[in-house]
């Protein structure tokens, strides 16, 4: 991934027809800093200045491996101010401070009804752009917001909450649907293999739903933040037998739940033998389409441990769990560890996808 060192001026926003910078995908492996038109909106749509805007995982392997085609502008933990709203916009006005998710349910379809609400075919069209197709854009400096996410994707941000601190409405909202879809409940033991950003979340959540949990990851900070999000211990899986320790904190049973925050398929087998009899293993990270995995079929067949995945997050939830960010019920703003300009956005994807042992959350800030 690369990027370019020189700082251009940005003309006020004032002017149609403006110019941004922005770090653009230009194929496998390659994100660029450009100067790129800022978006023209129409009715019903939004225009909003990024100030902040957290990397991804999802982020990372698209650009890594390819998986979509060039160019485009990623980005879709985002946080800003509303620059320009378009006409019949009466939810927002110029000024002020929101939080945008990138792609919103129908809310009525099959899919909807049963709670599946990223296969709703609505679902899958991106609502936010900084140009090319769309595909978030909270890697540039403004951001085009479209009717439907206007209407039911955008939120305000209370006063004294950060611009950093809104960057996790999505996360969290993805991380909060994976501990309800494996039914985590209050005097359960789980488990959380991996500890990069979400797998922090995923730790906190869990431990707000009154359980006990546990972690791993190979880097020390991350076991650290691990504790400060409330998990009983964290290990290295490099150096400690992670099942012993969970069996000897079970009577021998093992976990009641175990989520994957990291996408190794070795992990799901890991997982499985974590796993209690009867318990359940969620699939947070394994969205990679290429990605085969393989399993003992009798830990499902005989031992009736589940298998579950999660993706993506959850409209019917949106405000419950927006509150958890706005009443910081988790300490996020400690999460952030790493901040870019626009202009050094290749050194911060190389860091999101290649962490220092001091590294967690690395966020893009836009001047």
């Amino acid at each position: 991934m690369s990027s370019t060192t020189a700082h251009i001026e940005v003309a006020p926003r004032e002017n149609r027809g403006g110019k941004m910078l922005a770090g653009v995908y230009r194929g496998k492996g390659s994100v660029v800093c450009e100067e790129v038109p800022v978006p023209e909106i129409g009715d019903g749509e939004v225009l909003f200045r990024v100030a902040a805007c957290g990397i991804c995982g999802t982020d990372i392997k698209k650009i890594a491996n390819g998986f979509v085609p060039a160019p485009q502008i990623f980005g879709h933990e985002l946080a800003g101010t509303v620059v320009e709203i378009g006409r019949g916009v009466r939810k927002f006005k110029a000024g002020d401070r929101v939080v945008s998710f990138h792609h919103v349910p129908c809310g009525t379809c099959f899919y909807c009804e049963r709670k599946l609400f990223s296969q709703c075919p609505e679902y899958k069209k991106v609502g936010l752009t900084a140009g090319f197709t769309p595909n978030g854009g909270g890697f540039a400096q403004y951001v085009r917001a479209m009717p439907w996410i206007v209407e039911r994707g955008m939120l305000a941000i209370p006063p004294g909450i950060t611009f950093e601190e809104a960057t996790f409405i999505e996360p969290v909202n993805t991380a909060a649907k994976a501990v309800w879809k494996g039914r985590v409940a209050k005097g359960e033991f789980a488990v959380v293999l991996g500890q990069g950003p979400i797998g922090m979340l995923l730790t906190g959540l869990v431990k707000l739903k009154g359980a006990e949990v546990v972690t791993t990851d190979p880097l020390a900070a991350r076991r650290a933040a691990s504790l400060r999000l409330g998990a009983t211990a964290s290990f290295d899986p490099a150096s400690e037998d992670v099942e012993a320790q969970v069996r000897e904190r079970t009577h021998g049973r093992g976990a009641d739940v175990v989520l994957l925050a990291a996408p190794q398929p070795k992990l799901v087998t890991e997982a499985l033998e974590i796993a209690r009899p009867g318990g359940r293993v969620v699939l947070f990270a394994h969205n990679d389409p290429v990605l085969k995995i393989e399993f003992p079929a009798a830990a499902v067949g005989i031992e009736e441990k589940e298998i579950l995945g999660s993706y993506s997050a959850s409209i019917t939830e949106q405000g419950e769990y927006a509150r958890i960010v706005f009443e910081r019920q988790l300490p996020l703003a400690q999460l952030v560890s790493d901040r870019f300009s626009t202009e050094r956005i290749g050194e911060a994807l190389q860091l999101a996808a290649h962490p220092t042992d001091s590294t967690l959350k690395v966020v893009i800030t836009h001047s």
